[in-house]
């Protein structure tokens, strides 16, 4: 299943290419495999490039004010009554990370441990953890979709950093990731120093992108709208490797067997879920529900089905 899930991938990108306007000549051997729609080597380093200032503790996120209200019960003029009167909770995800945030290929339904933890938010105000509406997202789109209340909450793997708590709010984080560099199983690279002028994948608007464009070793960025399209551009020898947090690269790693992850972590990527910067109270309530599935167990056994043998959560720690 895993490999027929890359497969998938590499035959829906290919189907959404361009068809060429002639046949190769004739002797010209066979044409080049399409690159993904909006892939871009960049020149210079991304616009945002998330250097915090070192008086932010980006981790630090909002204490709850009490207990959980019962689900049903949110508090009159809150951020949660609102959306309980909407009927659902809107939570921007991801559809292309295989075990955080992917559509299963037979299903057709969302999945993964970031998708399980947005229904466990939704259960926390209704009671009902179906009581949700997925927006898909890109990396680049995350902000912007808080900003303009397009959603309620992110949860798509995205690191919490002293830039992004400018715009949004973070919860406690969730889930403790690190870069590291996905290849194929026949490289010789060995992590982010092997990479001087070698095309390194990453999406735009993520983190990664700007690590990669930072590295002392001076590698290639390019960037790319979804993280399928860095494994399909990998597949075809578009580029020499991926970069971005290692739950992401076991994904890839489970879906093609033909690559491995390499090289430690030569960053700390913080997981927290975002908000809208106005809605403090439901920070708050969420960074309550996170200690109850810390405590009960619910956060280990998400972990377990989808990324294996839990560690031990993340501690919450608060600003205030």
């Amino acid at each position: 299943m895993r490999r027929l899930l890359a497969v998938l991938v590499l035959v829906a990108t290919a189907a959404c290419a361009p068809v060429p306007s002639a046949a190769p000549p004739i002797g010209g051997g066979s044409p080049a495999p399409p690159r993904p729609a909006d892939a871009v080597e960049l020149t210079e380093p991304p616009s945002a490039a998330d250097v915090p200032p070192a008086s932010c503790d980006p981790t630090a996120s909002l204490r709850p004010t009490g207990p959980l209200p019962p689900p049903g019960q949110m508090p009159a003029g809150s951020t949660m009554a609102r959306i309980q009167a909407r009927g659902r909770l809107i939570a921007g995800v991801d559809q292309n990370t295989y075990l955080m945030g992917f559509r299963n290929p037979f299903s057709g339904e969302l999945e993964g441990f970031d998708v399980d933890l947005a229904r466990e938010v939704a259960r926390a105000v209704f009671g009902d953890p179906d009581a949700i509406q997925f927006t898909v997202l890109t990396s680049e789109q995350r902000i912007p979709a808080l900003e303009r209340r397009e959603v309620d909450i992110v949860v798509r793997t995205m690191t919490a950093t002293c830039d992004r708590w400018q715009k949004v709010n973070f919860s406690t984080v969730y889930l403790q990731a690190g870069q590291r560099v996905l290849v194929p199983s026949g490289s010789d690279v060995t992590g982010i120093e092997s990479l001087g002028g070698k095309r390194v994948c990453a999406t735009k608007g993520s983190s990664s992108l700007a690590n990669v464009a930072t590295a002392a070793s001076r590698p290639v960025p390019v960037s790319v709208p979804n993280w399928t399209d860095c494994l399909v551009m990998l597949q075809q020898g578009q580029v020499d490797a991926i970069s971005t947090d290692d739950t992401i690269l076991a994904g890839f790693a489970a879906q093609d067997p033909y690559t491995k992850v390499v090289g430690p972590q030569f960053t700390a990527e913080p997981y927290g879920m975002a908000f809208p910067k106005a809605d403090e109270d439901f920070v708050r309530l969420v960074n309550a529900l996170l200690e109850r599935l810390r405590a009960d167990g619910t956060w280990a056994r998400l972990h377990e089905r989808w990324l294996g043998e839990p560690p031990s959560p993340p501690a919450a720690v608060y600003r205030d």
